[in-house]
């Protein structure tokens, strides 16, 4: 199994690719960009092309993470505008560095018509996409609470771009767990859901975290593998799905004292297998 976290990019695209494969990652993922932050970045073309061919060699698939103010749903004309030309660079600087995609939320909508927010959503997606042509792709990760945090809300949507070879999936465990998606003994009824909306031929990327809050709570905070409310019996039944083998798993996990990510990867590993 592919399994790796995410990593800074605080000395270059190589030098984080270098660093994943140090700690033991099958697979990792970085910020393009401050994650605060919807500025255009400048970045090295020959640092970015160095990860790539680092990864290429030793088969390390990485992918871009969006900042956090990135909000699909919003109706502000300006913050969109803003919006469009911070994922344009995004997936610009994941095309470079050989990434499989940009993961990014839905976000939230503000308005009174809830409907309004998922054209918003398909709008933005669309001018996005309008002239890009690389290989790297938008993934669309389920959410906590409110919006997509369902599979048949994402393949809708994905259905309804003008571009849906582009989009493909990022699904969190935690937020799954706490979104009502998956309860922990129910992950074969969930398989089921998502063969029939073929959500699982679009799944490019697992973020793997435990919730530090109960199932159905609505909360985004994450805990460590086996030391929430998830446990380690319900990831070993996902982590040794046929169904998910073959997808990057990336660790969004807290920092912990006296237990280091290499650690956490190896427990991980042995749960899958």
């Amino acid at each position: 199994m592919r399994i790796g976290c995410h990593v800074s990019i605080r000395h270059g695209f190589l030098s984080a690719a270098q660093y994943a494969l140090d700690l033991g990652c099958g697979a990792f993922q970085y910020f393009p960009k401050n994650p605060r932050s919807l500025s255009i970045k400048s970045f090295d073309p020959v640092d970015a092309a160095r990860c790539k061919e680092f990864c290429i060699t030793h088969q390390l698939p990485s992918i871009a993470h969006t900042p956090y103010p990135i909000n699909l749903a919003t109706d502000q004309l300006q913050l969109k505008k803003t919006i469009v030309l911070s994922l344009q660079n995004d997936l610009a600087i994941a095309e470079a560095c050989g990434s499989i995609g940009i993961v990014v939320h839905y976000g939230k909508y503000a308005g009174i018509d809830p409907l309004q927010g998922y054209r918003n959503i398909i709008l933005m997606l669309n001018e996005v996409l309008r002239e890009w042509d690389g290989r790297a792709v938008i993934l669309i990760e389920n959410q906590a609470a409110g919006m997509g945090t369902t599979l048949q809300e994402l393949v809708q949507i994905r259905a309804l771009v003008d571009r849906p070879d582009y989009i493909g999936f990022c699904l969190d465990t935690c937020h799954a767990f706490t979104g009502g998606l998956w309860n922990g003994a129910n992950w074969e009824q969930v398989e089921q859901v998502g063969m029939e909306l073929n959500y699982w031929s679009h799944l490019k990327v697992i973020h793997l975290n435990d919730s530090r809050y109960p199932y159905g709570s609505n909360k985004d905070f994450h805990a460590n593998i086996g030391r929430g409310h998830i446990g380690d019996e319900h990831f070993r039944n996902f982590l040794q799905s046929p169904i998910i083998k073959n997808v990057p798993i990336v660790l969004e996990t807290p920092s912990v004292s006296n237990y280091s990510v290499s650690e956490e990867i190896d427990h991980v590993r042995r749960l899958g297998e």
